[in-house]
């Protein structure tokens, strides 16, 4: 296994986490109700964590002296990997369930297959975020029915956010050349068999919440080359502007 590889690899996968967790953050106070927003804060938390250990992990197999800090208040925004879903803003309740959903049964996935490789440091994260993972899947998809099998305006609400997220699906069983890579190496699944495991979990759940799987076929692109929606440069001003403002400031 190439080091860089697997430190973009890392990244990738980071950035993902990272671009989450803000988003998350943002639901702070926005809640339902008391517990549900303590509940939707600690689901950043918990994608925090992760995205730190990853960023930690590829800024060492980079090896060029940077640190996660450096990756992730330093780096312009083309030079970030998180896929374009991570990125969509909280429209309301219902668009923040449908997106973390999504993206939660595609980390459930991915850390599944990590948990098992010879790299004590990825296997190690993979196992505790599966349990971090295992938690978010039954909450999301218990909103996702709550939602769904509610009343005409939830139903309607979270019906909506699932067909304008749709598009952003493809992304998370698309393949490029480091993709192939990690999979002959058996750090992750083929895009066929993520594409399969995501359309029959989601269309279970969609069926037990009385909603469609949307029908239409168009995919967003871009992401693994440095492409995103308007939404990212937005993150990262917020993000970055204290490291950008006093740059290598101490505390």
């Amino acid at each position: 296994m190439d080091v860089l590889d697997l430190s973009k690899f890392c990244l990738r996968l980071g950035d993902s986490c990272l671009i989450m967790a803000h988003r998350q953050s943002e639901m702070c106070s926005k809640g339902p109700f008391l517990e549900e927003d303590i509940a939707q804060t600690n689901l950043g938390l918990d994608l925090l964590g992760q995205a730190e250990a990853l960023l930690i992990y590829a800024a060492k197999l980079e090896g060029k002296g940077r640190t996660a800090d450096d990756l992730v208040y330093k780096r312009p925004e083309r030079h970030f990997f998180n896929f374009m879903l991570t990125e969509q803003p909280n429209t309301d309740f219902a668009f923040s369930v449908v997106r973390q959903y999504l993206m939660t049964l595609y980390l459930s996935r991915v850390y599944e297959t990590l948990a098992k490789v010879d790299d004590e440091t990825l296997s190690g994260i993979a196992a505790k975020a599966i349990k971090e993972m295992t938690y978010h899947q039954n909450h999301l998809t218990m909103w996702v029915k709550r939602l769904g099998d509610g009343t005409e305006e939830s139903h309607d609400r979270i019906q909506t956010a699932f067909n304008e997220l749709w598009m952003f699906l493809g992304e998370l069983y698309e393949e490029d050349a480091l993709d192939l890579k990690m999979q002959k190496a058996g750090y992750s699944v083929s895009g066929k068999e993520m594409k399969d495991y995501l359309m029959a979990k989601i269309s279970s759940d969609l069926a037990d919440a009385t909603l469609e799987v949307p029908e239409y076929e168009f995919m967003t692109t871009g992401s693994k080359r440095g492409i995103h929606t308007e939404y990212l440069g937005y993150i990262l001003a917020e993000m970055q502007y204290l490291q950008r403002a006093y740059p290598d400031a101490k505390w």
